[in-house]
Parts: structure tokens; C-alpha cells; sequence
């Protein structure tokens, strides 16, 4: 019989479980400093973190920090990130997003919910990442493999949006968790509990799965 989580401990026992499959969940993408992060995670929508990490060792060396990408040409680096997603829109973004942070922050990225959404092409989840994995302030950021696996595991309603999901787990989950338990329910949404073909007879919560129970839910 499935049933939603109904408090801290529910969802205690999902990532302790989650955790045993994958204990060094931790974020895949490589950089070297908070401008890095914020550019990667910015190309990597949408797109594998592995095929961000292929375009970013030339985009970085070419364009360091916010100073030499805010003036870089667009053409030239919609060229370096090219193999990957909605690189278009993505080359016009980063550059404008640098000169933001150039001449409102003085070259150096936010630290702020706020004034980083401010940033063209930042979103809330870009944000959320920053903060957490850049600034080490505690966030959750929900991307589309966290807001699915907590649609799935019944700790939110398939109703939720994202709002509701980041604000839901950040209810169920102690702040000095939230930075381990988005890497783990990224990484069962990632690698285990997939889009199109999870794998559900092995999952540990088969039993209590609302996917896996509800035929209605499944696409």
C-alpha cells in the first residue's frame, strides 16, 4: 500500500538507504572556484555533467573569470561549448551574466538567493547549487532528478511543483543535511531511479513506491 511521508524519520530511511548505494554522492561537475561553479552549472541544464565537463577546460582557459568572459565574443564561445545543449542561448547567457557580476559585484559572484537570480540565466536551482556548493550555505536545490525521485518516493504529492519539493525536503531534512541529501536524491534519480527506465525490482522501496504502485502515475 503506498502512503506519503509523513515525517523527518520517513525520509531519514529513504536516504540512509540511498546513501548505501551511492556513499560518495557529491557533485559531478569540475571546476576550481566559485565563478567556475556558477558557469558550469549554468551550461550543464538540460545537458550531462560529463559533456559540460569536456567544454569547460577551454572555455576556462580562454576566459578565467567574470572580467575576460564579460568582454569574450559570442560567436567564439558558442563555438567552445557547442557539443553541448541549448549552447545558443547558453554562450549569451554566461557572457551577460559576467558582465552583471562585473559591473554590479565588482568581478565577484553573489552570494544570495536574491541577487543571484538576478543573474541572466540563473535560475533558482543554478542558485540554490551556488550557494550550497559554492558559499557552503545551506540550500536544497531541486533539479528535475531531485523533483522526480520525491514525486516517486511519496515525500510530495505529483501535484508539487518545484517551490513545493525544495520547500517540503527542506521541512523533512535537519539544514546540516541538505547539502549531503541533494546529492543523494540527485544521484538515485541520476543513476537508479531513472526518467524512462527505473529500476524499480531492486529498488528498496519498491513496496512503498507511489510510481511503482499507481499505475495512473507512470508515463
Amino acid at each position: 500500500m503506498v502512503r506519503m511521508l509523513k515525517n523527518k524519520a520517513d525520509l531519514k530511511v529513504i536516504l540512509d538507504e540511498i546513501e548505501v548505494l551511492f556513499p560518495n554522492a557529491g557533485c559531478e561537475l569540475i571546476y576550481h572556484n566559485i565563478f567556475e561553479l556558477l558557469i558550469a552549472v549554468m551550461l550543464s541544464a538540460q545537458t550531462t555533467d560529463k559533456s559540460v565537463n569536456v567544454v569547460t577546460p577551454s572555455l576556462f582557459e580562454k576566459y578565467p573569470n567574470a572580467f575576460m568572459l564579460s568582454n569574450a565574443e559570442y560567436e567564439d564561445v558558442k563555438e567552445i561549448i557547442k557539443r553541448i545543449g541549448l549552447s545558443n542561448v547558453k554562450a549569451k547567457n554566461i557572457i551577460a551574466a559576467s558582465k552583471m557580476i562585473v559591473e554590479v559585484y565588482d568581478g565577484n559572484v553573489p552570494n544570495t538567493l536574491e541577487e543571484l537570480i538576478k543573474l541572466p540565466g540563473v535560475g533558482r536551482k543554478t542558485a540554490n547549487v551556488v550557494m550550497s556548493e559554492g558559499y557552503k550555505i545551506p540550500r536544497i536545490a531541486v533539479d528535475t532528478h531531485v523533483e522526480r525521485v520525491s514525486k516517486r518516493l511519496g515525500i510530495v504529492p505529483f501535484s508539487a511543483d518545484v517551490l513545493d519539493v525544495e520547500e517540503r525536503l527542506m521541512d523533512l531534512i535537519d539544514q546540516d543535511k541538505w547539502h549531503k541529501s541533494h546529492h543523494l536524491l540527485l544521484f538515485f534519480g541520476r543513476y537508479f531511479c531513472l526518467a524512462k527506465k527505473p529500476n524499480c525490482e531492486n529498488c528498496f522501496y519498491k513496496k512503498s513506491c507511489h510510481y511503482l504502485n499507481d499505475k495512473n502515475l507512470q508515463d
